[in-house]
């Protein structure tokens, strides 16, 4: 892998430490702005709803611009937003730094994916997403245990400049590393639009957002699931959390391997054992050694298919950053979707172990919802056209006709 695949991870990384350390601090800056706990769960959602409506948006804009140039330009403005937030003295201007980083950091993602396609050879795409993606991973298993060490001994405020420093590095390293892109053609916007009209497309979307939804609308509720049902001391969840997060790196590190030659098979055998783990995970949540072999296996199953998931993209539609960006805002409607209709149920009077049972539902559909591409795979072995996937090109011969 190129060294500046890596740095592309680096800077995924300080982003999606910033989206998630606001969990872990949440006492403190209730503390801070005088607001309720619920005040800032809203942090929380600002960022993921800047990403899922402001990302594309900005995409569109940036799409003219050169992808080193448009990376370059997106750290500058996530750097302004998480300084802005280093500095904010009220809730008000926190939550403004929040959609601004939530923007930029989808727009990110999906150029930094186009950047790490457009280094490596198509047959190596899986694997090089699995390096950048891999940032999220990490984020997850370090960078979130760290902020909240950072707000406990040096103060939230710490947690802020040190992922201000974070991204500052990328950037510059990215500055460095990757290598000048020529300006995109004046057709590039049609061209990308273009592929939101193959409906494989957004049969790939779907299961993103179901896997996605599925992991989170259980590992959004792990710490109050693993000290109420299972018994352990809350001294212990970190842990226990810090072993998801290395089971999560250790899971991308697997399927970035063989997600290039075994996409589907990494989808319906990750699909599957995510449903299996949090069916026993529901059924013996009591079970510390059940609980524990259950956070382990959705963190190895989990969001670890996200290579699988981007090489599918890449396949069915193309490497642009719209379309690579737009599969980043489905992946936080994911997150949303999931940790929204799981606190749902518990607030129902469901239980806190209810969330489990959210995920197994969602993590069954993502199952069904592959049928299509190997029904459609199954037509193909026996000389059935594939209406599906041909629907785009049929369009372009009948506009050549014309």
């Amino acid at each position: 892998m190129p060294f500046a695949i890596y740095v592309l991870g680096l800077m995924i990384f300080s982003m999606t430490t910033s989206e998630f350390m606001v969990a872990g601090m949440m006492t403190s800056l209730a503390a801070e702005f005088g607001v309720t706990i619920a005040a800032v769960g809203y942090l929380i959602s600002s960022y993921a709803a800047g990403m899922i409506v402001g990302g594309p948006l900005l995409t569109v804009v940036l799409l003219k611009v050169p992808r080193k140039q448009a990376f370059l330009a997106l750290a500058f403005v996530f750097l302004a937003g998480q300084t802005l937030g280093a500095l904010a003295s009220g809730y008000g201007v926190m939550l403004a730094a929040r959609i601004i980083t939530g923007v930029s950091s989808a727009a990110c993602f999906g150029v930094s994916l186009a950047i790490c396609f457009s280094l490596v050879r198509p047959e190596s795409h899986g694997q090089a997403a699995s390096v950048v993606l891999g940032g999220l991973m990490v984020a997850t298993a370090l960078g979130l245990p760290a902020a909240m060490l950072f707000d406990q001994f040096l103060g939230w405020r710490a947690s802020f400049w040190a992922v201000v420093i974070l991204v500052l590095l990328s950037g510059l390293l990215g500055l460095i590393a990757i290598p000048s892109s020529p300006k995109p053609e004046s057709v590039r916007l049609r061209g990308e639009l273009k592929a939101f009209r193959n409906l494989s497309l957004w049969a790939a979307y779907a299961t993103s957002m179901l896997i996605i939804g599925a992991t989170f609308a259980a590992f959004s509720y792990f710490s109050p699931i693993l000290t109420e049902l299972s018994g352990f001391a809350a001294e212990t969840v970190p842990f226990l959390l810090a072993l998801y997060g290395v089971a999560t790196v250790v899971g991308n590190a697997v399927t970035g391997r063989l997600a290039d030659r075994y996409m589907m098979p990494v989808l319906i055998s990750g699909l599957a054992v995510l449903t299996a783990a949090l069916i026993g995970f529901g059924l013996f949540a009591h079970s510390k050694v059940i609980s524990i072999a259950a956070v382990i296996a959705v963190g190895l199953a989990g969001v670890t298919m996200n290579p699988a998931m981007t090489t599918r993209i890449t396949r069915v539609a193309n490497t642009g950053t719209l379309v690579t960006t737009v599969h980043g805002s489905v992946i936080s409607l994911g997150i949303v979707v999931g940790s929204s209709i799981g606190g749902m149920f518990i607030d129902a009077g469901y239980g806190v172990g209810s969330p489990l049972w959210v995920g197994a539902l969602l993590a069954a559909l993502g199952l069904l919802s592959l049928l299509p591409y190997l029904r459609n795979k199954s037509g193909k072995k026996h000389g059935l056209p594939d209406r599906t996937e041909s629907l785009p090109q049929l369009e372009e011969v009948s506009c050549n006709r014309v």
